[in-house]
């Protein structure tokens, strides 16, 4: 069996907001890679490392205090790439200079190739020039003994730099985004030709070598409950773990009334009867609804719901004989953003709903069998698990669910009105065959009504906010742009087929500043 750890990249993040794409890029091409904060690598180091790649950030490397990577990995004879930031970082380390500048470069630029490397074979060779997007202030102004020019731009005498003999190697712009068009080229040529690695980071690897880790991990007698929420996450851990232990995994799905219309049915019916996972089902609508009477706050509503959640997972858990162990879906977005690269508090945006207060609670030990996964790694498991596609590809949906697409109190004539409408803008999506296309697509009832004119008559009904974006990875997001004629069938569907609102408008807020749901 194929270890997809066996080659391991270690990317130090130093706080730049694109580190995740590095890891993405390097995902892509097929090579297993961690992310650590500067002040944790000297603890991630081993001698499985194939390469270190050094990211961008915040910080000025003149600055007093700003971060550094760790000595040793300059000692421990395998390629380092430095990216912005980390290229500065490197020539401070080694010995060169590095100062601010007058002559910044922001956006898009032109590198010049001065000199032949691996580091752009494929792309351009000497004298050419290769686009890729800069985000700078300061510049290289010396560089270390041993290296040499290898990319300059108009602003950047320095754009790309090496020193072949010991594979170092700094490029002043970003590779890892889009705005590079041919950077996950530069970033395949140092993982796969400088650092040596042979690309078998495959999600049927990354299977065998995970059930393998559940089964040693949950032992030959161990128990795992799983709270199922009906999403791609909970769900592709759920089916993962079910190979690995079978029927030793019990599911808890818990109703909680803020379901999309259908779906508390579609979970039941793939688990229970295909996957023949054993299934307990929870109908709780009512005490959610109840309890959400009144509420309008969204931080409230959140709270109350993870709080309720909670209490009825515990009591059915016990009701099923308890477990050994908690499965979650936590994702590695999840854990590389609980950790501040520079050791500070990261801003709360909004309250997260999660099964965290259980282990405590509970008194048991976490399996947690996609925490190394992006989201698009966890539709790709799925898949290779046999998940439908038309499961695996469903968008995005909030753990609160429905509770946060309506704004202010809740009630269930509300509930009803929002499902019947978002079902029918989903349902045209599809029609549309635009939903693979689309990150997230759904209908908010506004706490809002305005004046209508139906037949001859006088409306006063609610209004709903129709929402779409494309995103890579929901961390920034874009509003789709439909062609008006297709938001026009839309609002008219809508506003004949659903008693209670006679006015539909489109959100093309793109985030940030605002956030993809409205609450």
């Amino acid at each position: 069996m194929t270890d997809p750890h066996a080659e391991r990249i270690l990317i130090i993040d130093f706080g730049s907001q694109v580190t995740q794409l590095i890891a993405r890029r390097i995902r892509e091409a097929g090579v297993f890679c961690e992310i650590v904060p500067f002040d944790k690598a000297a603890e991630a180091l081993g001698d499985d490392l194939k390469g270190v790649i050094l990211s961008g950030g915040p910080c000025s490397v003149g600055d007093e205090g700003s971060p550094r990577a760790p000595q040793a990995v300059f000692d421990l004879g395998v390629p380092v790439l430095g990216i912005c930031y980390g290229q500065m970082c490197m020539v401070a380390q080694l010995g060169g200079e590095a100062s601010g500048s007058t002559e910044r470069e922001f956006g898009r630029a032109f590198v010049e190739v001065k000199n032949a490397s691996p580091l752009f074979a494929g792309l351009a060779a000497p004298g050419q020039t290769e686009e890729v997007w800069m985000s700078h202030g300061d510049r290289v102004t010396a560089l270390p003994d041993g290296f040499e020019i290898i990319g300059a731009s108009p602003n950047a005498p320095y754009a790309a730099f090496a020193d072949e003999i010991r594979r170092f190697y700094g490029v002043m712009f970003h590779p890892e985004v889009v705005h590079t068009p041919r950077g996950a080229t530069l970033l395949t040529n140092f993982v796969r030709t400088i650092c040596g690695c042979s690309g078998q980071w495959t999600m049927a690897a990354y299977r065998d070598e995970k059930i393998a880790a559940i089964r040693e991990q949950v032992g030959p007698e161990g128990r795992v409950i799983c709270g199922l929420s009906g999403g791609v996450d909970s769900s592709v851990a759920a089916v993962l773990i079910h190979e690995a232990i079978g029927e030793r995994l019990t599911c808890v799905f818990v109703d909680t009334g803020m379901m999309r219309a259908g779906e508390a049915e579609e979970v039941v019916t793939l688990f229970r009867d295909h996957y023949n996972i054993p299934l307990v089902a929870r109908d709780a609508s009512n005490m959610f609804i109840d309890a959400l009477a009144g509420v309008s706050d969204p931080e409230t509503k959140r709270k109350t719901i993870g709080r309720l959640f909670i209490d009825v997972f515990d009591e059915e858990a016990t009701n099923a004989g308890g477990a050994d162990f908690l499965a979650q879906g936590t994702l590695y977005p999840d854990v590389i953003e609980s950790v501040s690269a520079t050791g500070g508090p990261s801003v709360t945006i909004k309250s997260h709903h999660n099964v965290g207060g259980l282990p405590e609670r509970m008194k048991m030990k976490l399996v947690e069998p996609l925490r190394e996964l992006f989201k698009d790694e966890v539709r790709a498991l799925g898949r290779e698990l046999g998940l439908p596609d038309t499961f695996v590809g469903r968008h995005p949906f909030p753990g609160p669910g429905l509770a946060i697409r309506l704004p202010g109190d809740i009630t269930r004539e509300k509930l009803d009105i929002l499902r019947a409408a978002d079902t029918i803008y989903l349902d045209e999506i599809r029609k549309a065959e635009l939903y693979d296309t689309i990150w997230q697509a759904f209908a908010v009832l506004l706490p809002v009504k305005t004046v209508g004119v139906m037949g001859d008559g006088r409306t006063y009904d609610h209004v709903c906010a129709l929402r779409a974006v494309t995103s890579t990875d929901g961390m920034t997001a874009d509003y789709f742009p439909f062609p008006h004629d297709f938001l026009g069938r839309v609002a008219t569907r809508i506003i004949n087929e659903v008693n209670g609102i006679n006015r539909v408008v489109y959100d093309i807020t793109s985030k940030p500043p605002g956030t993809i749901e409205w609450e």
